[in-house]
């Protein structure tokens, strides 16, 4: 049966649901394991006799561990995963049954792929979609089930899922880079990786409470709900102790993790009331996003288990903080280098700085087309807030490699002063170097000293589509660095490769900035500079399909033009359904929820006056009337806002233009949404609980325990 990992030590314990390189090792015949470990480095074609020899070994060893069934575990485009199962039993002809899985049922699967998004990639009667095994990310085990991690995509070989371009994406700076490093002499490497590590924010709140709430139940985030008399603003929770029941969940999901070898590392309390934080251990870009929709799944799961609900929606709570999913990305050869890596002397690190400035280039010159690769309904609502970044992309490079891209842009000495020693005033403390630069949390692209971090994605992401952009993005800027160095004679490669990175450096500068992102300030800066601030979706999403934008992906083989115009109507689909969702859900929730505790409390006071005056008549009875008065105004106010909400929303259901629609729901609805939202929030900071057919944001919010 599956273990519990109950008696085990973590060691024992971490990936033994996992069909990783340390069991194929020991099972494996030795050339079958050379076989697959070469298609794994290489990419290099599996033979049939190779795939049916580790579908055997895989299945017994599945059973071993309590399998009886197997399933093609795939990324459509609903950003969440999808999964048939079926058994390993297969009928001898006597009444009875023998265990059976080939290769061919372990490298390709036929889902029906009519039901899953495609953006007008195929047609409803277009069934037929295959899944292809991704050797590179390893076999797990699940709830009885093998979880084989496949690529999906359509009959016609168009990519119908997010790993598909993904592999795409990593294969493509793969190969640039190694070109540009060869370019450099380093001739030893012949592939390298990028690494990511998901930083993954959630909120717990109690699940009956959940269950309570219709806005949160349909649609994952508050729909109405007037402020806590507190929130976040004593910043006692941000890194606080861990309530026990909290505790016990985060060990419970930690240990899930790592039988699924996730290596979820550090745990900790987040801003805002209720909120808390995942951060993985980086891994292979492909590896870690499979990691991180695991992780969201095993939360949810988890939470239920603990009597709680996990709330991975980006804002799911106005006024208080939203969460994120900082994306920690880096590139590794195959070496063991990390190509990000400024070493102690960064201004004399060519390699270092060749890749720094192809990340610069490529941030700069598709900006547009990462505010795409993050754009949601979800995080429409939280980009710009005091916890996430602006909408504006800039990157922040921290002072010591602001001084060395200062003395390549002045042609001057770099003169750095390394780390220094801090001191904090007590001999008892122990002496701690100063990092050579501060963080900053304002910036939504940041270098943090052998990484950047991606601070835009939203918590509920999957982060396959920034890492997509990313990479092939870099991949271009290393394409333009090659195709401009290579014909270079040897004696003046140096030479010409300094004058290349300050041209590079002259050109795009502007996105740098150090500063505050918060500020008004930096808005007009960023104007100025002709950076992009594209704030919501319909507004990014134009971009996606740009000239520009199919040059990039046709020329690296990520995408074809057909696939960025369907994950274009998608996204704007999408967009359009979430907004629609919520604005249905609101207008039943206020109707029949909130205004029947509108009235009930109406009634009482009136009463309760009615009450005074029997007994006193000349009561003035000024405190319920003047509640009673606010209440009215609020009430008519309610109405008009809740009958344009309705009229609006049913005129957006006969647009059939994808993008026109998806601005008519961002300008109109939302913006309807907002105003009876303004309005009910106003009336229910009047009405006792009691009479509130849901729990508030206070009982929601402070309820654990």
């Amino acid at each position: 049966m599956e273990e519990t990992g109950s008696t085990k030590s973590i060691p024992e314990l971490y990936g033994s649901l996992v069909f990783n390189d340390r069991v194929m090792k020991e099972r494996l015949p030795k050339d079958v394991y050379r076989a697959v470990h070469q298609t794994i480095k290489n990419g290099t074609h599996l033979e049939l006799d190779v795939a049916n020899t580790v579908a055997a070994v895989m299945k017994n060893w599945a059973i071993e561990h309590g399998a009886t069934h197997y399933t093609h575990w795939f990324q459509p485009m609903t950003g969440l995963t999808a999964e048939k199962h079926d058994s390993f039993i297969s009928p001898t002809g006597d009444g009875g049954v023998v265990l059976d899985f080939s290769g061919k049922e372990l490298v390709k699967g036929e889902p029906d792929a009519s039901s899953f998004p495609s953006g007008g990639l195929r047609a409803t009667f277009e069934a037929r979609g295959y899944t292809a095994w991704d050797p590179s990310s390893p076999a797990f085990i699940k709830d009885g089930t093998l979880y084989i991690p496949t690529a999906f995509c359509s009959y016609g070989g168009e990519a119908l899922d997010k790993k598909t371009p993904l592999l795409r994406s990593m294969e493509a700076l793969s190969t640039e880079a190694v070109k540009v490093l060869h370019l450099l002499g380093i001739d030893e490497v012949s592939h390298v990786d990028t690494t990511v590590g998901s930083e993954q924010e959630y909120f717990l709140i109690d699940k009956d409470l959940y269950k309570e709430r219709k806005d949160l139940l349909l649609c994952g985030r508050t729909l109405i709900g007037a402020p806590a008399p507190k929130g976040q603003e004593m910043e006692d929770h941000y890194f606080g102790v861990l309530k026990p029941k909290v505790s016990e969940y985060m060990h419970d999901l930690d240990t899930e993790l790592w039988k699924l070898g996730v290596p979820a590392k550090t745990k900790h309390n987040e801003v805002a009331p209720s909120q808390h934080e995942l951060a993985p251990v980086f891994e292979t870009a492909n590896v870690a996003v499979d990691h991180n929709q695991l992780t969201m799944e095993m939360m949810k799961k988890v939470a239920d288990k603990h009597n709680y609900a996990c709330l991975l929606h980006e804002k799911p709570f106005e006024g208080i903080n939203g969460s994120g999913k900082h994306n920690n990305w880096s590139i590794i050869t195959d070496t063991g280098v990390n190509l990000l890596d400024p070493g102690a002397t960064p201004d004399q690190n060519m390699q270092f700085l060749v890749f720094l400035m192809a990340v610069i280039t490529a941030v700069d010159e598709y900006a547009d087309l990462l505010r795409c690769s993050v754009a949601t309904a979800g995080n429409d609502h939280r980009l710009g807030a005091n916890e996430a970044p602006p909408a504006i992309i800039s990157i922040f490079v921290g002072d010591e490699l602001a001084a060395v891209l200062k003395s390549i842009d002045d042609g001057t000495a770099f003169k750095g002063t390394g780390k220094t020693p801090m001191g904090m005033g007590a001999a008892v403390l122990p002496h701690i170097m100063r990092d050579t630069t501060d963080r900053n949390r304002t910036s939504p692209f940041a270098f943090t000293g052998n990484k950047f971090e991606f601070r835009m994605p939203g918590s509920a992401l999957s982060v396959a589509d920034p890492n997509i952009v990313l990479n092939t993005a870099v991949a271009e800027a290393l394409s333009d660095i090659y195709d401009a160095l290579k014909d270079v004679p040897k004696e003046n490669f140096d030479a010409e490769l300094k004058k290349l990175l300050k041209e590079l450096l002259d050109e795009h500068k502007k996105v740098l900035f150090n500063g505050n992102g918060y500020t008004d300030e930096w808005v007009a800066e960023a104007e100025k500079r002709g950076l992009y601030n594209l704030k919501s979706l319909p507004e990014a999403m134009p971009h996606l399909i740009s000239e520009k934008s199919v040059e990039l992906f046709t020329k690296h083989k990520v995408f074809t033009r057909s696939e960025l115009e369907s994950r274009y109507e998608i996204f704007l689909e999408n967009y359009s359904k979430t907004v629609h969702i919520e604005s249905l859900t609101m207008q039943e929730m206020v109707r029949k929820d909130f205004i029947s505790g509108l009235v009930s409390y109406e009634k009482a006071l009136t009463e309760e006056m009615s009450g005074k005056k029997a007994v006193l008549p000349s009561a003035k009875c000024t405190v319920e009337t003047d509640v009673l008065s606010t209440l009215d105004t609020e009430a008519d106010a309610i109405d008009a806002a809740l009958t344009k909400l309705g009229v609006d929303t049913k005129r957006a259901e006969s647009d059939a233009d994808v993008l026109h629609v998806a601005k008519y729901y961002h300008d109109t609805i939302l913006a309807d949404m907002d105003e009876l939202r303004r309005h009910v929030d106003a009336a229910e900071a009047l009405i006792p609980e009691a009479y509130l057919p849901y729990p508030t944001y206070g009982e929601l919010l402070f309820s654990l325990r």
